[in-house]
């Protein structure tokens, strides 16, 4: 499988670009990666980069969005931070992705059994960390099952990856309020925003 190239980004559809990562994931749980020749495509990407989708995903070791997608260089921009929200930095990211370089799809990834999200959830205090945590308690907060407090923690993983799910809602939500920009394409029909929950013990990414 060669890289993107502009042509080849310049046929590509946010639905397009979905489905690719789709198929890449399937791949991806079935051990069936693409063939692909990784220094060939050293070459291909070194006069330019032509990626179809960016991707905000957590720091997660378990969750490379070139892998769990079946990826390869060139392919998507991939965003990483504990919890996977969006500050300025990251939203000027994303909007340099898809109105400069041309990707047709933003994926907010969330995952199952997050770390940064169980610290929200028992609201943990150490250093920096503490100032991270405090940009997912909205989601915490937003998420009113359990009421009892008992099980309002990380030890309810069910209530975590409720938690998790709600988060990505909330940062989709912060994109569209806080980027004009990525407003504007997406009511355009030039890029699609979306979310998205990876499963840790399957493998499986679950698009919504």
């Amino acid at each position: 499988m060669k890289a993107h190239t502009k042509e080849t980004q310049a046929t590509m559809t946010p639905q397009k670009a979905l489905d690719f990562l789709k198929e890449g994931n399937v791949r991806f749980q079935n051990n069936l990666k693409a063939n692909r020749n990784l220094l060939e495509q050293v070459n291909d990407t070194s006069d330019g980069q032509f990626p179809f989708a960016t991707i905000l995903s957590c720091i997660d070791s378990r969750v490379s969005a070139e892998l769990v997608f079946d990826q390869g260089l060139g392919d998507i921009f991939s965003v990483r931070i504990a919890g996977n929200f969006v500050n300025e930095d990251i939203l000027g990211s994303m909007e340099f992705a898809c109105k400069l370089a041309g990707t047709k799809l933003i994926v907010v990834l969330g995952h199952t059994s997050c770390g940064a999200v169980k610290g929200a959830c028992d609201d943990a205090k150490m250093g920096n960390l503490t100032k991270l945590i405090e940009k997912i308690t909205p989601a915490v907060n937003a998420v009113s099952e359990p009421k009892d407090a008992s099980l309002r923690n990380s030890k309810n993983l069910d209530f975590v990856d409720t938690v998790s799910k709600k988060n990505v809602e909330l940062t989709i939500d912060r994109i569209h309020a806080e980027s004009p920009i990525l407003s504007e394409m997406e009511e355009n029909g030039e890029i699609k925003i979306i979310g998205a929950m990876y499963d840790i013990n399957t493998g499986a990414v679950n698009f919504y």
